[in-house]
């Protein structure tokens, strides 16, 4: 929707829904829309969730109240899963479901099949950060795209700017509030490798928020209180809300669809008051005054109206702490506190005294009897001291605590101790009466005209803000009057008696011609006869079209004949001494991915030269050597600098893992890697036929079971499997090298810590996980314990699988030729899978484990 005079977009507020309270809460608050998940195929399982039977009677709720709902299909969909995923989609489509959230490529495709106006949002789990993945989306059928939390406001405009220019414009969405992922969305294998459940499949296990030692050349540093390093605080979006509104973007996002009905309440009721104070100040007719800038306009007013109240509410609905995320760029300081990774509150200040079971504070906030604090010693994975605080006795600058009888242990409360408000009773019972009971609370304008004179029908049209239209005539002829005639403000009066309804008066334009009147009762019957014809109108589902002939199988790509050539290992090194060792191993494919891309001309300098002498080569079976290069993940605006220093090495080939790439290397031989998330036929034939790559790495997300569904549906030789690997566990915007080894921001005034030291992260059980930062400054967390598919190698043969990766991340030139033997032994049959599973065991040093492929 457009402000009235102005071309400025007003973005809707989309609220999140675990259930039908929260979906009411939502509603009742402002939401202009809610997204919510069904009992399938969604990145949040552990929500109540909906399910497809409610979806009539929910759709019905919300469109008679002037709010749309969006279903989340956000995960990846696994082979055998398709012909279930098409019944579901036609479920939600025939529901009349505004439209769904969608991570999967090929369900993306399967939408589009089934219905050719359906509308397909492309969810952050897409990881879109460039005009170059907007247009993905787009070429894919999709409506809107939600970009990554990464990206600033400024690149939101980049981005706005670019797809502009290329004539790809679509509306996007951004996330204005909640928790933040420390791992790109859609990039995080942190709880697949470390437990089987997949991030990608809603089940993150979010070992983002557990403690961490920081260890640097083999010690470990002492960061004193700060152990949460991958916890980034919640996002509050507020203090930027009118540089938002000025990008153009179409949807505000809260995240939430775990919280509770009285978070939705809070956090959307904040949220619609400060846009509406936004939009408000836009419309003020001063041609004079410019958009505000940071430091004055909309943003000092939006303060004096009562910004201490709108964050303590924000603090007391959930927070581990608020920052503004990436929208302001990257601070590294700033965005991990890591002094903590769960919910506090509101600070309340420091405890100077502690004397008769009473404890003495200096309060930062309000606090009454009633209310829920706890005791923050520094130790927050241990148990805490809190309760309900029973008396508040101020004394000056102090406030005296009492606590009930027995509620709190006052020896392990010291002087020093942190006090937070965890718990607003009274702030809660406000929240639940704004959404208790069934009477509409928050109401939506209609416009009203009326027409009419004397000795005609009085005629009222009304309209909603969208574009719904009804016209009620009186049944009574207008008569001459007298006294009092129907003036606006009398015809105002009782058209705007709403109460109850989901309507309030917007404007009312009066046409009456002379002076004349209508008896109340009728001007009442037309009033709730408008509402009545108004909420039927709304309540109609959408009529969205539904090809009842398609069928998935219509996509499938087809079977070909098995390959007779030999399995290939490939191998993927990340330092020039494990290139060195892999090709005096006689490794006739490699992969290349360095820290600095100018590093790669190098590499293909060596492995060239090393095959021009022969060294290393295999038997005249063997394939054509070939080196491959690996650009760095992610790519924002601004950064194909770093993608023309990859192609500037002038390898064989490159191993694509987004968007830009697919378009930047569209002329050079390339092979999709993981990051593509290929986990079934559809999102594969897509990536294969329409960019043309030579193999797809297969999502890391599959089991062996998944896999092997994988390659009987679609031709194996399109495929290739990574069998042993330190898994790439976050892959983070979030700097740890900048924030807990420099004291700078980022990589301006960092000092480069990266290149001076070697970094591991440990975990609460002991396991030392590896941290590499990119050309990009973004790092990795890789698994301290590599894992290996050896075992199921011999049966992905069998099935016509013959590429085969390898990966090492620090490993010795030692370790390198030593594994590289055993697997080219197992690829030959002259080990099985469990021998070499056993004699890698036996390697300490690697200590590989089964992995995801179990």
């Amino acid at each position: 929707m457009e402000i009235a005079n102005s071309h400025q977009l007003i973005p809707e507020i989309l609220a999140p829904a675990g259930n039908w309270e929260c979906a009411k809460a939502a509603v009742e608050n402002g939401a202009d829309a809610i997204y919510f998940g069904l009992d399938r195929f969604n990145a949040r399982m552990r929500a109540e969730n909906f399910t497809e039977a409610d979806l009539p009677e929910l759709m019905t709720f919300l469109h008679r109240r002037g709010v749309k709902g969006y279903v989340t299909v956000n995960t990846l969909i696994f082979p055998k899963e398709l012909t279930q995923a098409q019944q579901y989609l036609r479920t939600i489509i025939a529901a009349g479901v505004d439209a769904v959230i969608v991570q999967d490529v090929g369900i993306c495709r399967l939408i589009r099949h089934l219905s050719p106006d359906f509308p397909i949002h492309a969810s952050t789990q897409m990881t879109v950060t460039s005009a170059a993945g907007v247009e993905f989306a787009k070429s894919l059928g999709c409506q809107l795209v939600v970009l990554a939390r990464e990206c600033s406001i400024k690149e939101i405009n980049k981005i706005q700017q670019q797809i502009t220019q290329r004539g790809t414009t679509l509306p996007l969405e951004v996330f204005v509030h909640g928790a933040l992922c420390v791992a790109y969305s859609g990039q995080c294998l942190t709880s697949e490798a470390l437990g089987g459940r997949s991030a990608n499949r809603g089940e993150c296990a979010q070992a983002c928020r557990m403690p961490y030692d920081l260890i640097a050349d083999g010690e470990i540093i002492d960061l004193k209180e700060r152990k949460y390093l991958l916890s980034p605080q919640d996002l509050a979006g507020l203090e930027v809300l009118p540089d938002l509104v000025k990008s153009g973007v179409t949807s505000l996002k809260i995240e939430g669809r775990l919280k509770s009905p009285e978070y939705v309440a809070n956090v959307t009721r904040v949220y619609r008051q400060a846009l509406d104070r936004v939009i408000e100040e836009l419309v003020r007719p001063n041609p004079l005054t410019p958009f505000p800038s940071r430091e004055g306009g909309i943003k000092a007013s939006l303060r004096a109206s009562g910004r201490g109240q709108e964050r303590y509410d924000l603090e007391m609905a959930f927070s581990r702490g608020l920052y503004t995320g990436w929208f302001a760029g990257i601070n590294n300081q700033e965005l991990v506190h890591a002094r903590f990774g769960k919910k506090r509150g509101v600070y309340l200040g420091e405890v100077t005294r502690i004397r008769n079971e009473q404890v003495t504070v200096q309060l930062a906030a309000p606090l009454k009897p009633g209310d829920g604090v706890v005791f923050d010693c520094g130790h927050p994975e241990a148990k805490e001291e809190g309760g309900r605080v029973y008396e508040v006795i101020q004394k000056g600058q102090d406030a005296v605590l009492t606590f009930g009888r027995g509620n709190v242990n006052f020896r392990r409360v010291h002087v020093g101790d942190k006090l937070w408000k965890t718990s607003d009773p009274e702030l809660d019972k406000q929240l639940r009466q704004s959404y208790a009971g069934e009477n509409p609370q928050f109401q939506r304008p209609i416009d009203v005209e009326v027409y009419g004179e004397v000795g005609e029908d009085l005629i009222a049209i009304a309209r909603d803000e969208f574009g719904n239209i009804v016209k009620v005539a009186s049944e009574i002829t207008l008569t001459q009057a007298h006294t009092k005639p129907l003036d606006t403000e009398r015809l105002k009066e009782q058209f705007g008696r709403l109460g109850n309804t989901p309507f309030r008066l917007g404007t009312l334009t009066n046409h009456l011609s002379g002076q004349v009147m209508l008896p109340v009762s009728e001007l009442n019957r037309i009033r709730r006869e408008i509402v009545t014809q108004l909420e039927e109108l709304r309540s109609q589902a959408k009529r969205w079209q539904l090809n009842p002939q398609a069928t998935v199988k219509d996509l499938l790509p087809s079977k070909s004949a098995p390959s007779a050539v030999s399995p290939s290992l490939i191998v993927l090194i990340r330092n020039l001494k494990q290139l060195q060792a892999a090709i005096n191993a006689g490794v006739e494919t490699l992969y290349c991915e360095f820290e600095d891309p100018r590093a790669y001309r190098e590499a293909v300098r060596l492995f060239r030269e090393a095959r021009q002498g022969g060294q290393g080569v295999q038997g005249s079976n063997s394939p054509v050597p070939s080196i491959w290069v690996a650009p760095p993940r992610i790519t924002k605006p601004g950064e194909n600098w770093i993608l023309q220093q990859v192609r500037a090495c002038e390898a064989d080939g490159y191993l694509v893992r987004n968007y830009d790439q697919l378009e930047f290397f569209a002329e050079e031989r390339c092979i999709g890697d993981f990051s593509l998330n290929v986990a079934n036929p559809l999102t594969a034939d897509y990536f294969k036929q329409r960019y043309g790559l030579e193999r797809l790495t297969a999502s890391y997300d599959l089991n062996v079971t998944q896999l092997e569904d994988l390659l009987t549906t679609s031709p194996t030789e399109w495929f290739e499997v990574t069998i042993h690997q330190h898994m790439p566990m976050f892959h983070m915007e979030h700097c740890v090298f900048c924030a807990f080894l420099s004291e700078g921001m980022d990589y301006t005034n960092c000092g480069r810590p990266c290149e001076k030291h070697e970094v591991k992260l440990r975990d609460r059980v002991g396991s030392e996980h590896i941290l590499q930062a990119d050309a990009g400054c973004r790092n990795t967390v890789f698994n301290g314990t590599a894992q290996t598919g050896a075992e199921y190698v011999q049966r992905l043969i069998e099935l016509g699988l013959r590429h085969f990766r390898i990966e090492f991340v620090n490993e010795t030139p030692e370790q390198v030729t030593q594994t590289i033997q055993r697997y080219r032994h197992l690829l030959m049959g002259e080990i099985t899978g469990s021998q070499l599973w056993r004699e890698l065991k036996l390697q300490s040093q690697l200590g590989v484990t089964r992995g995801p492929l179990r």
